[in-house]
């Protein structure tokens, strides 16, 4: 990841997690169903691929939801695949 990735935002009346980056947006989305929240895009545009950035904005979300008590529904193939690369996480899966 970038050393000078800015600080995530997390925009709750938008159902996001968002960082600028080169003047670009990055987000994960999601949607919020009593205690599951589901994760469901992650979006970083092309030029921005492969600094990290969507590891850093799962990670936020994941760690929120942990933070609110609540579970996570991978529906983005993205946060799948994060979640299977990081067993810590599978305590989180609705």
């Amino acid at each position: 990841m970038s050393p000078s990735l800015p600080d995530i935002v997390h925009d709750e009346a938008a159902s996001r997690f968002e960082v600028v980056v080169d003047g670009l947006r990055c987000v994960v989305d999601y949607r919020r169903t009593g205690p599951v929240v589901d994760l469901h895009h992650t979006g970083v545009p092309r030029p921005l691929e492969g600094r990290g950035i969507a590891a850093a904005l799962v990670r936020a979300a994941l760690d929120w939801a942990a933070a609110q008590g609540l579970k996570v529904r991978p529906s983005c193939s993205y946060v799948r695949v994060y979640m299977q690369r990081h067993p810590e996480t599978q305590g989180l899966r609705a």
